[in-house]
């Protein structure tokens, strides 16, 4: 059986921890920081981490992997156009590969990073997406280093995969995502009735994650820029969904 974890790292970061209980094996994504995960391995006797999967290369989401791989001689996974310390197999996108028993597909979605990945696994019950920074909790990430045009076609991409994909995304942004969502389609209830219950849920100290493509097709601005509800009502000329786009993440950059 594979269960998951988020470990909270930084200020808003989640590592997500996947635990393979038959074999007391485990893999984290993205760790930023190698604490959270060392000290898990620490309180857990005989797990062995095998496998790190890294979907960019921010700081935030490979900082720990040279200490991590020095403890534990985990394999290293991660995108073979960005540099990732470490890294023992690079990926481009299209392949598939095999960690703790789960076959996880490799989708190229750059954007905001130009080798970004994600990695993707096909369960009928449940299928799983680590998203890293490309689609976040109502939100997308920024445009740092890929073009608006990338970002919205890695953005569809995940948006196609089946509506009970949970999405695991590496921050804790769902509130001011939400936030903003209300502003860009204030007639949205399925936004309005979101943000209340994010808003409590942080108030008690919850988690917003994950959340899954069926959730956000109907929240996520970003995914939305399509609909006439949303494009029709925005100060611009051009209504085509990808203009949408950068109309929406060029106002998100300062909202």
């Amino acid at each position: 059986m594979i269960t998951l974890s988020p470990l909270p790292a930084f200020t808003d970061n989640y590592l997500w921890l996947l635990q393979n209980h038959a074999q007391k094996q485990c893999a984290v994504v993205d760790p930023g920081d190698a604490a959270p995960a060392s000290d898990w391995l620490a309180a857990h006797n005989g797990w062995q981490l095998t496998d790190i999967l890294i979907t960019h290369h921010h700081g935030d989401h490979i900082g720990g992997v040279k200490r991590l791989k020095q403890a534990t001689n985990a394999r290293v996974f991660g995108p073979a156009n960005e540099s990732i310390p470490d890294c023992d197999q690079r990926l481009t996108g299209g392949e598939v590969i095999t960690v703790l028993g789960l076959e996880l597909q490799i989708l190229a979605v750059p954007g905001h990073t130009r080798g970004h990945i994600a990695y993707y696994h096909e369960d009928k019950q449940r299928p799983s997406l680590f998203c890293g920074d490309t689609l976040f909790a109502a939100g997308c990430g920024r445009i740092f280093e890929g073009t608006v045009e990338q970002m919205y076609q890695s953005l569809m991409q995940l948006a196609a995969l089946p509506d009970n994909t949970a999405v695991y995304c590496a921050h804790e942004y769902t509130l001011s995502n939400l936030r903003f969502a209300a502003a860009a389609e204030p007639n949205n209830l399925h936004i309005k009735q979101r943000l209340a219950e994010v808003m409590d849920l942080r108030e008690k100290g919850g988690i917003s994650l994950p959340s899954t493509l069926a959730i956000e097709r109907q929240t996520n601005p970003f995914l939305r820029c399509h609909l006439p509800a949303l494009a029709e009502p925005l100060p611009i000329k051009d209504k085509t969904p990808q203009a949408v786009f950068a109309y929406l993440r060029h106002w998100k950059n300062t909202f």
